[in-house]
């Protein structure tokens, strides 16, 4: 019997629309943790050293910034969605 793959969601995120829909989830529920991890995979997706590139962080920067428990500046966070061509909205 063969061996099972771990899930990873890198492997899924695909498309532009699938991401926003995804990262809105994670905004809804407001848990910063797990917009972390969220963020660590679409960057996998993306490419973590293109974002490195785009973002002029280092690698092992972004490595820290998604880990679970990091509190990241909010410029930082910015950077990464920008480099992800995510664009935060405010609706009300």
């Amino acid at each position: 019997m063969g061996k099972l793959r771990e899930f990873d969601v890198a492997n899924y995120l695909d498309s532009n629309e699938l991401i926003a829909e995804y990262i809105s989830q994670i905004l809804k529920d407001g848990d910063m943790d797990e917009l972390l991890t969220a963020l660590d995979e679409i960057a996998r997706a993306r490419g973590i050293t293109k974002i490195a590139k785009e973002t002029g962080l280092s690698r092992e920067s972004l490595y820290k910034t998604f880990k679970i428990g990091a509190n990241p500046k909010f410029d930082t966070v910015l950077k990464v969605l920008k480099a992800l061509g995510i664009e935060l909205q405010a609706v009300a």
